[in-house]
């Protein structure tokens, strides 16, 4: 059977249609990877961190956080988070920081809290 008697029996409902059938369900396989990968993509992008504008702007006290303060502030994160959701004035960040040391700092006491890439590894 040729490829346009193929078409045309397709089309007709009779006949040899399994390539047909076959080429319709890898078309609405890559239509759902597609979607799939369109639907991840806006996730992770909603996820994306924005700008802080307090970033190097004092507190009411006149403080800046910097990278000792981002460490601890890393150390007690998992305390803080649970705190913060019983309790309004409790955050787990501080926004009035000096920016990437403090970051820094808070990322790095949060990764040595947990055991870095160490931490995950299988022990025998």
């Amino acid at each position: 059977m040729t490829d346009i008697e193929r078409s045309r029996a397709a089309m007709l409902g009779v006949g040899d249609t399994e390539d047909t059938e076959t080429h319709l369900d890898e078309s609405l396989l890559a239509r759902h990877r597609l979607l799939l990968l369109v639907g991840l993509v806006l996730v992770l992008t909603a996820c994306a961190a924005g700008t802080n504008e307090a970033v190097g702007v004092a507190d009411t006290d006149g403080d800046v956080a910097g990278l000792w303060l981002g460490f601890w502030h890393g150390l007690i994160a998992p305390v803080t988070l649970i705190i913060s959701l019983f309790k309004d004035g409790v955050n787990v960040y501080e926004v009035h920081n000096s920016g990437n040391w403090y970051d820094f700092g808070f990322v790095f006491a949060i990764v040595s809290f947990v055991g870095g890439s160490h931490g995950a590894k299988r022990r025998r």
